[in-house]
């Protein structure tokens, strides 16, 4: 039977369930180039506005991973990877694939660029000079294989459904679909081949889930769609209402991780790292407790073991390691702009948000995915929600390459905190783990 385009629309747009022959006609015909753009746009504000049965969300997925390649590995190699909904600040995954290597799992990760508030991996990698992300996906099996880790880009043969709704996502309103976001997430996670994935929703001001409640129904879509296609799937509910560690900007976050692993921890930055690391060790069975988890962590780190890693990846990609002994090879801002506390009192909240698309005017991060970025742009940013500040207190820095543009970030983020007289308690960082 010859199905008909628009008849799916109107079923869905009726809140109707469509079948897995349905999803699959209408992802793979669109594709091909026999749907067009315009009709796969109502179908995507159809299902943004009526969501999707669990079923529905599970076919979708399903028909994004049958329109590529899949990378399996071995059983006998213990694959994780982490995904993060993003967030200010955000650098974990360029920390956890070299601790969870060096512990001895494999950490295949195929990571996305920044947009909007949020950086992008990829986009921080690339700041070392000569690093590449895009490999064959026999290179990146390879590299995975032999050394416990690589982080690249989506190919052009792994679920290119996803690529190319998502890009039509972005500009029809989309994009904040639950049913959509789980079948793009988790199709390319398990495309990648990893067997386990732990995953940092972000819930806040910084995070595009800005309450619990929405975090929590996704979640359970993510994971739900993970075991149905047997992966195992953890969830790490964190705050996002402060930037994430002291540095913000692309060379400035992976400066942050190669001090990170060198011992240079910061508070929130330590502490959101360990309980997702704990989180993928006790998956992969490389622990049995949290206890043991940290122990382990502490070991990598304070051995070298997890820099040997770091510096092998950087090789394997082509970047050059000696950045992580210079850093002055990833260059350096024309301008240093103080960013100097206007009064005194507590910080009552951030707005995160506020903090990324004000970088973007300097260029450290992107409006589009066209957009050129300065990569030793960004900011130094010393403060968190509940901590008390004094007038004239120096509480960050502006990198730039432009004074005026870089005058105004510092407005921007002087404007992000709301200060109280009262004193407040520091917000909880890890809200749940499911």
């Amino acid at each position: 039977m010859q199905l008909n385009p628009v008849e799916l629309i109107i079923k869905k747009r009726n809140n109707t369930c469509l079948s897995k022959e349905e999803i699959n006609f209408f992802v793979q015909n669109y594709i091909n180039g026999n749907i067009p753009d315009y009709q796969m746009s109502s179908l995507l504000m159809s299902i943004y506005f009526q969501g999707m049965e669990m079923n529905e969300i599970i076919d979708l997925t399903d028909s994004y991973i049958n329109s590529g390649s899949r990378i399996v590995f071995d059983d006998s190699l213990n694959t994780i990877d982490k995904h993060s909904t993003g967030g200010v600040g955000d650098k974990i995954s360029i920390i956890l694939a070299p601790v969870m290597a060096a512990c001895g799992a494999y950490v295949p990760m195929i990571s996305g660029r920044g947009l909007g508030h949020t950086g992008g991996t990829l986009d921080k990698l690339e700041a070392i000079p000569g690093f590449k992300t895009h490999f064959s996906e026999e290179e990146f099996k390879k590299m995975i294989i032999q050394d416990g880790l690589a982080i690249v880009a989506q190919s052009e043969n792994l679920v290119p459904a996803d690529k190319k709704i998502y890009a039509l996502r972005d500009v029809t309103g989309t994009v904040e679909s639950l049913a959509l976001i789980t079948a793009s997430i988790m199709s390319k996670k398990i495309a990648e081949g990893a067997k386990n994935l732990v995953i940092d929703l972000k819930v806040g001001s910084g995070a595009f889930m800005k309450t619990l409640e929405n975090a929590e129904k996704l979640a359970h879509r993510l994971i739900t769609t993970g075991n149905a296609f047997g992966q195992n799937v953890k969830v790490v509910f964190t705050s996002m209402n402060s930037p994430i560690g002291h540095k913000i900007g692309n060379a400035l976050e992976i400066i942050e991780c190669i001090d990170y692993l060198k011992g240079i921890k910061i508070p929130d930055l330590e502490l959101i790292t360990n309980e997702l690391l704990s989180q993928m060790l006790i998956c992969t069975g490389l622990s049995e407790s949290r206890e043991q988890a940290i122990d382990k962590i502490n070991n990598v780190i304070s051995s070298g073991k997890a820099m040997e890693k770091l510096v092998k990846m950087i090789e394997n990609q082509g970047g050059d390691p000696k950045v992580t002994e210079d850093y002055s090879l990833f260059g350096t801002s024309k301008y240093k702009i103080p960013v100097i506390a206007k009064e005194s009192g507590y910080i009552q909240s951030i707005d995160s948000q506020e903090i990324g698309y004000a970088l973007i005017g300097i260029s450290a991060g992107r409006m589009v995915l066209s957009s050129a970025l300065d990569y030793t742009a960004g900011c130094e940013f010393y403060k968190k929600q509940g901590d008390k500040i004094e007038k004239g207190e120096l509480i960050g820095f502006v990198l730039c390459n432009n004074e005026t543009a870089g005058n105004q970030v510092c407005e921007r983020i002087l404007k992000s905190m709301q200060i109280s007289e009262i004193e407040l308690h520091s917000e909880k960082l890890i809200l749940k783990v499911t």
